[in-house]
């Protein structure tokens, strides 16, 4: 099996990315450059955190218009997994490829911080790795994470059981005080419909190895992988 890594100009979390999968995993992984548009001979792929463009326009909206995006989109539509972090599912949501939108955090300052998320569904192929309702603990690193969509999406969601990830207190307590960006109903993290497209804005590579304070990030990878 084999991952691409998507990098556009402002990526900034690829190499961190590619180490976890083809160092720790184990992964045959690789760099791809977004003007190398023919994802074709992969079978899953990873768009990683960053600035893609410097945020200009919004946050993911021109990589998101980028025609190695089709190659993306085609993958999704054959069911192959995609996992978007942070700027990735920024760049997930500006494509169309899930539902909603990140804008700026409540208090509108780029934020840095361990958060801690309880994991709502473990049918997609980034999540089979988990217990449903483990808390995991994982970074959050963006300004524009605060994830909206209109109440007859979120209803949709709810009821679609593809809220994959929920802010939550150490205890497992969807509380204000856990959601760090005023994201609707504490959602860190959202999958599509068919469960193989999976967005969220904490950075799982950042909590894969037990050195960085943290290895709860490790099991989404391999869950990939195992997947694929």
């Amino acid at each position: 099996m084999s991952i691409a890594i998507v990098q556009f100009g402002g990526s900034n979390c690829d190499l961190d990315v590619l180490h976890v999968l083809k160092d720790v995993v184990g992964a045959d992984a690789n760099l791809v450059w977004y003007k190398d548009a023919d994802l074709s001979d992969y079978e899953g792929a990873v768009i990683p955190g960053g600035f893609s463009y410097g945020d200009y326009l919004r946050s993911g909206a021109i990589a998101s218009r980028t025609p190695i995006m089709d190659s993306v989109r085609r993958m999704a539509e054959d069911g192959k997994p995609i996992l978007g972090i942070c700027n990735g599912f920024q760049i997930l949501t500006e494509s169309g490829l899930l539902d909603g939108a990140l804008a700026t955090n409540r208090y509108p300052k780029f934020r840095c911080e361990w958060t801690y998320l309880r994991v709502e569904n473990t049918n997609t192929p980034f999540t089979s790795g988990f217990k449903e309702g483990q808390i995991v603990r994982i970074p959050i690193a963006h300004k524009d994470g605060n994830y909206y969509i209109n109440d007859l999406g979120l209803e949709n969601l709810e009821e679609n059981n593809q809220v994959a990830f929920r802010y939550v207190d150490e205890k497992g307590n969807a509380t204000g005080e856990a959601n760090p960006n005023g994201s609707r109903n504490n959602i860190a993290g959202i999958s599509n419909s068919e469960g193989n497209v999976v967005g969220l804005m904490p950075h799982p590579e950042r909590a894969s190895e037990d050195i960085l304070g943290s290895a709860d990030g490790l099991a989404m990878f391999k869950s990939m992988v195992e997947h694929c």
